[in-house]
């Protein structure tokens, strides 16, 4: 661990490695190098890939993020008085944007103790933490920077009698398989105390034109911010893509009920990365998948809750049932009437 800052207001623990650090050459050399080739969607967010997705997330296309914020602000002050939550622990926390929603109504009740961000993005938590502080004089944050897959552990003990809420937002329980999702969900559930909710925020099942057209907008956004994946690969590895070569592929897998983003070689090619003395051939037409999105239902979002040790306790949809939150506890504890 490498303590990075700690004041009265603000702690920030870094538990990444040199070695974890690593995890994109890691990927790159499992997921290039299989007959199918596949890398995890956390290495989009570089700085310019975080730009694309805020500009993804302004396209009238892209339901997801509007529609999310929207369910939270009608229902942030229910969930905080449901909860008597005082802390936040956000996995995966970004710019903090819709914690703020529920800070403000955990402010508002005069609960609001603490705000526990893990993202792997110092300069992400950083920034948040400084904001965050300014905006609520009463609030302290412990940030840590980790892979909430990996660093869960590393979460802060609750602070004794504060109930607290763990939130996995924006949809992100979808870019796991359904085995990896689970293992996930019952790691989460390790940090919930009786009192304690999980909070998870999750695309539903819908019209696949309406799911397609969100991953494959009319300006070409989301082809652009799909592509910079080669580009972090070229300025990380020492890669020689050309992104250009790569067609934008999303359709919607109608057996499986997900979202794939994938990368089609337009013309054969070879690539050096020279980061890892390796080069990797792709055929024409030859392509390497960058994300799944799974959409869900209710059912669904129960047999996962179930198979991880959890119970449903609350459910939240936008009147179209676009998208889904969902407050949940540890099953033990799982006696309240669902509404």
């Amino acid at each position: 661990m490498k303590s990075l800052l700690d004041t009265d207001s603000i702690v920030i623990e870094s538990w990444l490695s040199e070695t974890e650090e690593r995890s994109l050459a890691n990927d790159v050399l499992d997921g290039l190098t299989r007959p199918f080739k596949e890398l995890p969607p956390k290495h989009f967010y570089d700085s310019r890939g975080s730009e694309l997705f805020e500009r993804i997330c302004e396209l009238p296309e892209y339901y997801p993020t509007r529609t999310e914020r929207s369910i939270l602000q009608s229902r942030a002050v229910e969930i905080v008085q449901a909860t008597g939550a005082g802390e936040l622990v956000e996995l995966g926390s970004g710019a903090a944007d819709k914690a703020r929603i529920l800070l403000d109504a955990m402010s508002e009740a005069g609960t609001l103790r603490r705000y526990v961000p893990l993202d792997v993005s110092e300069v992400v938590v950083r920034d948040a933490a400084a904001q965050l502080v300014e905006e609520y004089p009463e609030l302290r944050v412990h940030g840590v920077i980790g892979d909430f897959e990996r660093h869960l552990g590393r979460v802060p003990a609750p602070i004794a009698g504060v109930p607290r809420i763990v939130a996995v937002l924006g949809g992100t329980v979808g870019n796991f398989p359904p085995g990896t999702r689970r293992r996930l969900l019952r790691s989460v559930a390790a940090l919930l105390g009786p009192e304690d909710r999980l909070l998870v925020g999750t695309d539903l099942v819908k019209d696949p034109a309406v799911i397609e057209a969100a991953y494959d907008d009319s300006e070409g956004i989301t082809a652009e911010f799909n592509r910079n994946v080669l580009h972090v690969i070229n300025r990380e590895l020492d890669a020689d893509f050309t992104p250009e070569q790569f067609d934008h592929i999303a359709f919607f897998d109608r057996r499986h009920e997900w979202i794939e983003m994938r990368l089609r070689a337009r013309r054969p090619c070879s690539v050096l990365i020279g980061g890892l003395d390796l080069r990797i051939e792709f055929a024409a037409g030859e392509e390497l998948r960058t994300e799944i999105s799974a959409k869900f239902t209710r059912t669904r979002i129960e047999d996962d809750y179930r198979a991880a040790g959890l119970a449903l306790d609350r459910w939240f949809t936008d009147e179209h049932e676009h998208f889904a939150l969902s407050l949940a506890r540890r099953a033990a504890e799982a006696t309240a009437e669902l509404s």
